[in-house]
């Protein structure tokens, strides 16, 4: 645990400061709980040479000087550990112990130790270990923080298909699975080794794969390009130096802010500063509410901006003055869409914003509904302002009075306007106003600001 490892673990006052992979630093932990320092190991046993762990070797080995021979000390995953014990019946019962704890949802490591050549170059890269003891197994699991599952199950309901993409064994990676309520079947399980190596053919997984295992990271950056010419959105999370060519391929690379490495927070868009995965749920959460909010003051920007126009081109195509002047039109957009947008941009969500499917990547803002709405909404308050300035010049009313009430009746109508833009699906009527306090409070400023302007001579 403690010679053959990459990692610094040191106490600096009441904390402890680290560096490295997070498996060699609890290694390294266990160590510090039995007294050992990695320190002293070293100058007792100064290391010779060293195969670096990488993640298509799934093993890491150091050669040590130790009581006058040199030994190699390796660590990895049990299958590949297993195939340097040539014990037929210790390596079966290590495989068979390895599976059983990957079962109870650990990550497992298998330990074995053996004699190197005395003539080891210190320069030359050693070759894989053979004919090597059997030493332990030692487990480790990174429990479920409270509410994944549960962020994972709103993940889903939001039309966001969670992937699991690892490099722990099978087995490991089902149990976790299951916890999250991700998958409940091995069949769902894909291992790096049955990966296909054709984009469609990987895409094809995906309606129900929900677990990939033992893969490589290049096989996770394969998995992430087949996704996208698919026509996914993919947004990948991830923390290690490895995850960083995913990390940048994806639509969204989103890299953990505590446990993260240097690299995967350059190579991401995001950075969650929590490292929980219920942060990118409300992060879905909050960017649906954006977007909706800025459909909505578009909407009442739109259709009130349309429906003067169409009441001005009805007066003048029918020969009538001007129904409001310049003036009034500016005071008009000032006293409505000057407060009530900045009001509108602050509404809460609604209530089935996290039940709704994605929105399609190429879709524009001015969708069908938002067109069929906007014109339907300016060509009432157009036409019926039309019809109200014509009927008061006919019944003799002055151009100066018609101009003032139908001024009013423009901010009346754009006041109750306000309340149709706080849903595209649902009528004003069926959203209690208790949701929209400051909607409320805009409403009533642009009123009695423009009964002020009407009635008070200054």
């Amino acid at each position: 645990c403690v010679l053959c490892n990459e990692a610094d673990l040191h106490p600096n006052d009441d904390s402890w400061l680290w560096r490295g992979d997070p498996t060699d630093i609890a290694l390294l932990s266990l160590a510090r709980k039995f007294g050992i320092k990695r320190e002293a190991m070293l100058q007792n046993h100064p290391e010779i040479n060293c195969i670096p762990f990488e993640p298509e070797r799934r093993f890491a080995a150091s050669y040590h000087r130790i009581a006058g021979e040199i030994r190699v000390l390796a660590k990895g995953a049990p299958e590949k550990i297993g195939a340097m014990i040539t014990d037929t019946e210790t390596r079966m019962r290590m495989l068979d112990a390895a599976h059983q704890m990957a079962c109870e949802g650990y990550r497992v490591l298998a330990f074995a130790e053996g004699l190197a050549p005395a003539d080891l170059d210190e320069v030359a890269v050693p070759s894989e270990p053979e004919d090597a003891s059997f030493l332990g197994l030692i487990g480790m699991i990174d429990p479920l923080r409270p509410g994944v599952r549960d962020a994972v199950k709103i993940a889903l309901d939001a039309g966001v298909n969670t992937i699991m993409i690892t490099g722990d064994h099978p087995v490991t990676a089902m149990a976790i699975a299951r916890d999250l309520g991700l998958a409940d079947s091995s069949d769902q399980v894909v291992t790096g080794a049955d990966l296909p190596a054709q984009p469609e053919a990987i895409a094809s997984l995906f309606s129900t794969a929900k677990v990939f295992a033992r893969v490589s990271p290049r096989q996770k950056l394969e998995i992430v390009q087949a996704a996208r010419e698919a026509d996914h959105y993919v947004a990948v999370t991830g923390d290690g130096v490895n995850d960083a060519p995913a990390l940048r391929t994806a639509n969204i690379g989103v890299a953990m802010g505590r446990s993260g490495t240097d690299v995967a927070r350059e190579a991401a868009d995001i950075v969650i500063t929590d490292d929980h995965f219920a942060t990118i749920t409300h992060g879905i959460e909050e960017g649906r509410i954006a977007y909706d909010n800025v459909r909505k003051v578009i909407f009442l920007l739109i259709s009130t901006g349309l429906a003067e126009v169409i009441l001005v081109a009805l007066a003048v195509s029918y020969g009538l003055p001007l129904p409001l002047l310049p003036v009034q039109l500016l005071w008009l957009n000032l006293v409505t869409n000057g407060i009530q947008d900045v009001a509108l941009a602050f509404e809460p969500g609604e209530r089935d914003i996290l039940h709704r499917k994605p929105r399609p990547t190429g879709e524009s803002i001015f969708n069908r509904i938002m067109l069929e709405r906007t014109i339907l909404s300016a060509l009432v308050m157009g036409t019926v302002g039309f019809a109200v300035f014509r009927h008061l010049l006919e019944i003799g009313w002055s151009e100066y009075s018609a101009r003032n009430a139908l001024l009013l009746l423009m901010v009346l109508f754009e006041n109750v306007h306000i309340f149709n833009c706080r849903s595209e699906t649902k009528s004003a009527f069926a959203i209690s106003l208790r949701k929209s306090p400051i909607l409320m409070i805009g409403m009533l400023v642009a009123f009695f600001v423009h009964l002020a302007m009407m009635y008070w001579p200054w």
